[in-house]
């Protein structure tokens, strides 16, 4: 089924009356990011994925965008579809509204998935390098920005093992909205710091890393971890920055697992 939720464009495969999964995809991305786990999971849990706002299908705006506005966005959606006490999954900047949503109402939630992310805001070095990106998106377009980033996001080997996926991805990057590209990175370089509350959290969390991850690297999300009281961490063979892409039978197998083993 498909949605329109407060201008943003939602997707559901399953039965509602299964156990609900909510993805948030990472940047600068989509919802078709986690196509293969909505295909692995669809028959036994209600999986629900959406495009953030400015990004994929969803509504633009203005581009003034803040991740408090995001995790509004899922609220708004919860609301919208009466989920109640969904597994929250987030990739990268998913991870980062995901974390804060839980942070906000942790009540909401009954278990949390985080891929590739971090908790902490960014530092002075990491706001420069998105402010240099919109600078670029101004000066060059959304292309150049993409043919930058997104090998940046993956194993150096995946674009040769798994052509067909990384230029899809690609493409899909190329296509963004320059408004919508640039509110996101507006959002993330002035977000919440949310690693003093990680201790707070008492659902059940999982936490995926590509081995090969730069921009989160295995030592940052274990650190994440150890923080989480009840989380498991597992790295993810040959895989960078876009795990559940990159290793989806790998991720597929932790997801399920996490999931049999705590909300079945």
């Amino acid at each position: 089924m498909e949605y329109n939720i407060n201008g943003l464009r939602v997707f559901t495969k399953g039965n509602k009356n299964n156990n609900t999964i909510i993805f948030v995809h990472g940047f600068p991305y989509d919802h078709t990011m986690w196509n293969n786990q909505i295909e692995e999971l669809k028959e036994n849990y209600y999986c629900v994925t959406y495009d953030i706002r400015g990004l994929g299908e969803s509504y633009i705006g203005d581009g003034q965008y803040t991740m408090e506005a995001f995790v509004w966005d899922l609220f708004s959606i919860m609301d919208g579809l009466h989920i109640e006490n969904p597994v929250l999954c987030g990739l990268s900047m998913g991870g980062y509204i995901s974390l804060r949503a839980v942070e906000k109402e942790q009540n909401r939630f009954s278990g949390l998935i985080l891929c590739d992310t971090r908790s902490e805001a960014d530092n002075n070095e990491g706001k420069l390098v998105r402010s240099n990106a919109i600078d670029k998106i101004n000066v060059e377009g959304v292309e150049a920005f993409a043919n930058d980033f997104v090998p940046k996001c993956f194993h150096n080997k995946t674009p040769e093992r798994m052509s067909e996926m990384y230029e899809k991805i690609l493409e899909i990057t190329k296509s963004q909205n320059s408004i919508g590209v640039k509110g996101s990175l507006i959002a993330m370089l002035s977000r919440r710091d949310t690693t003093p509350s990680l201790k707070n959290i008492k659902i059940p969390t999982l936490i995926l890393v590509g081995k090969k991850d730069t921009l989160t690297p295995p030592k940052i999300m274990i650190a994440m971890a150890d923080k989480i009281k009840k989380s498991k961490f597992d790295i993810v063979p040959k895989a960078g920055h876009m795990s559940p892409l990159e290793n989806p039978e790998f991720v597929n197998n932790k997801i399920r697992r996490f999931l049999e083993k705590n909300f079945d």
